[in-house]
């Protein structure tokens, strides 16, 4: 290298300044190099299939992504692959194998899978500030009937909470007059801004949106919006043990889990 790396002395010898660089350098030379190794017998494996995750609306699009960031950030050999389903659907495909986990509302029959509870989720509508809906409410909960006759902002079909509410809706005797459906609780609230319509989303999305928009938040008096989401499966035992990484850190263990018979 041309320069002196070692010095001795009556102490002993010392690196010199150029020694020190050489030395830190090495360490990183090394370093590299133990990353380069992990990282090759890493693609000599073969890759994992996705774990499959069938999820409402509301669990997809509000309550799980900060979760699935940090799953995944913490496993990087894992993929996820995500749509959005029905409860009723997805119980459907757990059963016949086309899904690894699935989340699903409480009212939903299960026999035969485990489940755990996820998350509380409560909807509620999002509607223009000072809306005639707003006023009629007079600070009570109103009913899905009564949203029914306004004007509404949706997510896009096939959408399961939209579709949900379709269907609920039929029930009534009710044909909801979109004036728009869009892709994401975002578009919905910016639009609902705008006094395009009312939209229904998770109360937890409404409320963020309303401290920084022109919205307000009505409370929902039916008693289907008031639910748990439940996470399932087949049998935990069973899954994957990519499925099973991804079901321990939504919060489940053999041990906690519930069977509905």
């Amino acid at each position: 290298l041309g320069v002196p790396l070692l010095l001795r002395g009556r102490r002993g010898v010392a690196a010199t300044p150029a020694g020190h660089t050489l030395a830190r350098h090495a360490r990183e030379v090394l370093a590299q190099t133990t990353q380069l190794r992990t990282a090759m017998a890493d693609s000599r494996q073969p890759q994992a299939p996705p774990v499959r995750l069938l999820g409402t609306s509301a669990a997809l699009r509000e309550h799980l992504p900060e979760a699935l960031g940090v799953f995944l950030a913490q496993h990087p050999a894992i993929n996820l692959q995500l749509a959005e389903s029905q409860s009723a659907h997805t119980v459907a495909a757990l059963r016949a194998g086309q899904a690894d986990l699935g989340i699903v509302s409480d009212d939903t029959a299960l026999q035969g899978l485990q489940a755990r509870r996820l998350v509380f989720d409560e909807l509620a509508l999002a509607v223009p500030r000072g809306h005639p809906l707003v006023q009629a409410a007079a600070g009570q909960p109103v009913t899905m009937a009564q949203a029914d006759a306004c004007d509404a902002v949706g997510l896009l079909q096939g959408s399961a909470m939209q579709d949900t509410r379709d269907a609920r809706a039929a029930e009534r005797g009710a044909t909801l007059n979109y004036r728009v459906r869009v892709a994401s609780f975002d578009a919905q609230a910016r639009l609902v801004e705008r006094g395009v319509g009312v939209a229904l989303m998770p109360r937890t999305t409404a409320t963020r949106f309303a401290r920084t928009m022109a919205i307000d938040v009505l409370l929902l008096a039916h008693p289907f919006i008031d639910r748990w989401l439940l996470l399932c499966c087949q049998r935990v035992a069973s899954l994957a043990p990519p499925a099973q990484r991804l079901w321990q850190a939504l919060g489940g263990s053999d041990g906690d889990d519930a069977h509905r018979a």
